[in-house]
């Protein structure tokens, strides 16, 4: 039962951003990319540190972790949420996570380089096949018809506009920040590491807000728009961001990272539930590849090396 408890709390943060996407479009459109990001972080890094302390955690950033810290926060927290929320003011929900959930191959590529995590075949075949569930699941179907069955090509200036730029932005920013957690917070404790980083990396953007004419100082959300935009920031932030990073400073990366292609999962199923969307059978096939994908990459090395993963064990339980 704990093992079952576990792996739901790691899947936990993936289920939260899915939804929390979904909730975030709306107000992008109404209020501007830059408050989003801003709101979505300032509220969750507070809400995060009052938790701390409460807990018995400590608040305090060690001096050894600054460095990292405030590369950590300029990554993760300021660019990640900017490059995010333009990307959803510009581009299609499904093709934009397709593009931002790419990121477990980077992030495989990094751990790999710099951890030394294991890749074998096994978990490279995953990774793949996980990359293809999410293009069944998000790409236009008229990309897919010009891949697959060679029809009339389609422009690729209404493939890679800004939008999918953006989005590629944020897959690319949250991947490092994975791995940067690591370095920032050796000595310190990593969700209070989460929490500030959340509240300082919300500042630029909240200045940048206030000096944006294009966009009014105070979004003119409805009391409906504004609960959405606090789901967003204390469930789909707050929470989903202190378990992430709570089990990326534990947890294997490539095999926890790659839960990431369960996000559109979650995205589809709630527009299913909230909007009446319904799945392409295209989609659903790209369900049974995440799906399959993310069973590969996490149990890559016993799949890979059964006889020895056996013996591991035999050593353990006789020891």
């Amino acid at each position: 039962m704990s093992l079952i408890r576990h792996w739901l709390l790691m899947i936990l943060p993936f289920a939260l951003w899915g939804t929390a996407m979904a909730a975030m479009a709306p107000l992008v459109n109404s209020g501007g990319p830059l408050i989003v990001g801003s709101l979505r972080l300032l509220p969750a890094g507070a809400a995060i540190l009052i938790f701390v302390p409460l807990v018995g955690r400590n608040l305090k950033i060690a001096q050894a972790d600054l460095g990292w810290f405030l590369v950590f926060t300029v990554v993760d927290a300021s660019l990640f949420q900017m490059f995010l929320a333009r990307g959803l003011a510009e581009t299609g929900a499904g093709l934009g996570s397709v593009l931002i959930d790419s990121q477990p191959l980077i992030v495989a590529l990094l751990a790999r380089t710099l951890f030394g995590d294991a890749i074998n075949p096994v978990g490279w075949m995953g990774l793949v096949i996980g990359l293809g569930g999410i293009v069944c699941l998000g790409a236009p179907p008229e990309i897919l018809q010009s891949w697959f069955f060679f029809a009339k090509s389609v422009p690729a200036n209404g493939i890679w506009n800004n939008g999918e730029i953006w989005m590629l932005g944020a897959a690319i920013t949250m991947a490092f920040g994975t791995v940067l957690i690591r370095f920032a917070c050796k000595e310190s404790d990593p969700v209070a590491v989460t929490g500030w980083h959340m509240v300082l990396g919300s500042l630029p953007l909240l200045a940048w807000h206030a000096i944006d004419k294009d966009w009014p100082l105070v979004p003119p959300w409805s009391p409906f728009e504004w609960g959405l935009m606090t789901y967003a920031s204390l469930l789909g932030s707050a929470l989903a961001y202190g378990l992430f990073f709570w089990f990326a400073s534990r947890e294997e990366l490539t095999s926890f990272s790659t839960l990431a292609f369960l996000t559109p999962l979650f995205a589809l199923g709630t527009g299913g539930v909230w909007l009446g969307e319904r799945l392409l059978p295209l989609q659903w096939f790209g369900v049974a590849l995440v799906l399959i994908s993310v069973f590969l990459v996490s149990q890559r090395r016993r799949l890979w090396e059964p006889k020895s993963i056996d013996s591991d064990v035999v050593n353990e339980e006789m020891n």
